[in-house]
């Protein structure tokens, strides 16, 4: 009998040593809960890692492609920026349509098709008219990743108690460093030894492998066949919405369709555009070092792409534990003090405080100290990136995959405006020197954001009148 049957009968879980028929006391000892919560955290981490590496996967292909297809800084810029068109534009449709078909065909259907897209940026060059060619696979490559964000927001309010989310939604936020840190080395030895094509051909193939395994091993909460009763109510007693997808589902069928007006309630909550604004801010970070960053160390400190593929590894290492430990942190601090403001907020400010470090690289001369100061910023980027925490602890529970859409949607418009503005930046100055201002001002923005605007972080509830 499946867990839906379960709880469809008896509504609630036994409480372990209570028979059901007697109701007499047994001398059974108590079970312990399953933990398959952390399987399904593995899985949305890894789809994760593999769209943040295939969507890098042109920075480090990117030399090598410009000299070959003659391809400028301005039209890398515009290269760089075709997939958040793409991306953002798709966010909110996508966030609806995983509340309306769930996580788990959302998901397999983005990861199949991205990668099919990746595969295609490789042959290019077997084809006429380069450049607006990945123009088209870069911003269709942006649509099918869209779904990414919305499906793992529900997944993390649904399969876990609020006390873990910090964690949970850390881990996870945290496979964009985990990415950079595997992939690009990779993807840096494939240019280097094979060409630069072999990049993109190669992460497509990884990625229909993994859609293979998200179709295999995931689950609702109360459909998982190995999830016992003791998980399924600490996850639900913990404010997880264990069955979130079986609701939204049943609405589904009764016919109701995304209102404008429930979206337009999102953007009369102060603490959410004030979250919104955050994320618009710790997003263009993440995209120069998605972008930007191998070029910078190329032409600006001289390494070749093989060393560069390698030393950009350091920084998204380091920021891979920031990320991890910013959600322990929080945990800790929510269960000490009880306060969930203060407990997203701290390590949100300390990291973004640290992010802005990244403009002290303009008065190193050491290639070294560079990269240590690179490091400290993207540990402190990690550190402060406990967005997607927020939204499951703040989006209302009749949206919560279409809240993840816009919050995702304002993050990522940051990738439209910021590869393009150090493309512009690098051609009229000739150094990276503005665009590293440029980048670095926006972890103290993102700061004042969660201070001036946001407020009490909470749940934030619909008004049905509306």
């Amino acid at each position: 009998m499946s867990n839906t049957e379960r709880y469809a009968l008896a509504g609630t879980a036994p409480r372990p040593g209570v028979a059901p028929d007697s109701g007499q006391s047994t001398a059974s000892p108590v079970v312990a809960k399953t933990s398959y919560r952390f399987l399904i955290l593995a899985l949305i981490t890894i789809v994760l890692a593999l769209s943040t590496g295939d969507r890098a996967a042109l920075s480090v292909a990117g030399s090598d492609m410009g000299k070959e297809l003659g391809i400028s800084a301005v039209e890398m810029g515009y290269l760089f920026s075709a997939f958040s068109w793409a991306y953002v534009i798709f966010l909110i449709p996508s966030g609806w349509l995983t509340d309306l078909i769930g996580s788990k065909r959302s998901m397999m259907l983005a990861v199949v098709v991205w990668s099919c897209f990746t595969v295609m940026m490789g042959l290019v060059h077997f084809i006429g008219l380069v450049v607006p060619l990945l123009l088209a696979l870069r911003f269709l490559l942006g649509a099918a990743e869209s779904p990414v964000g919305p499906a793992s927001g529900r997944i993390i309010a649904a399969w876990f108690p609020s006390s873990e989310r910090g964690v949970a939604g850390a881990i996870f936020n945290s496979a964009q460093y985990l990415s950079l840190a595997l992939f690009t080395p990779i993807m840096g030895w494939l240019c280097y030894r094979f060409g630069w094509e072999y990049v993109f051909i190669i992460m497509g193939l990884i990625g229909l492998g993994i859609a293979a395994l998200w179709w295999k091993l995931y689950y609702l909460p109360i459909d998982h066949p190995k999830l016992n009763a003791e998980e399924l109510e600490y996850i639900r007693a913990g404010d997880g919405l264990v069955d979130l997808e079986s609701a939204k589902t049943k609405a589904a069928q009764t016919g109701k369709g995304l209102r404008l007006s429930e979206i337009g309630q999102l953007f009369r909550s102060r603490m959410l555009v004030g979250i919104f604004i955050a994320q618009y801010c710790i997003t263009s970070i993440t995209w120069f070092f998605m972008t930007w960053f191998p070029i910078y160390l190329v032409k600006e400190r001289g390494f070749d792409i093989l060393q560069a593929g390698f030393i950009a590894a350091i920084p998204a290492l380091c920021g891979l534990v920031g990320g991890i430990s910013s959600g322990f942190i929080s945990d800790r601090i929510l269960k000490k003090t009880g306060n969930l403001s203060l407990a997203r907020k701290t390590p949100i400010t300390i990291g973004l405080l640290l992010s802005a470090s990244i403009i002290l690289c303009n008065y190193a001369s050491s290639e070294w100290l560079v990269i240590g100061l690179m490091s400290l910023a993207f540990f402190g980027k990690g550190f402060g990136s406990l967005g997607w925490t927020v939204v499951a602890d703040t989006a209302p529970k009749e949206l919560i995959g279409t809240t993840g859409g816009v919050f995702n949607a304002f993050g990522n418009s940051a990738g439209i405006v910021t590869p393009v503005v150090i493309g512009y930046l690098l051609q009229t100055t000739g150094s990276f020197e503005w665009a590293l201002i440029y980048v670095g001002a926006h972890g103290l923005v993102a700061v004042l954001s969660y201070w001036l605007i946001v407020g009490k972080i909470q749940r934030f509830a619909l008004n049905s009148a509306t």
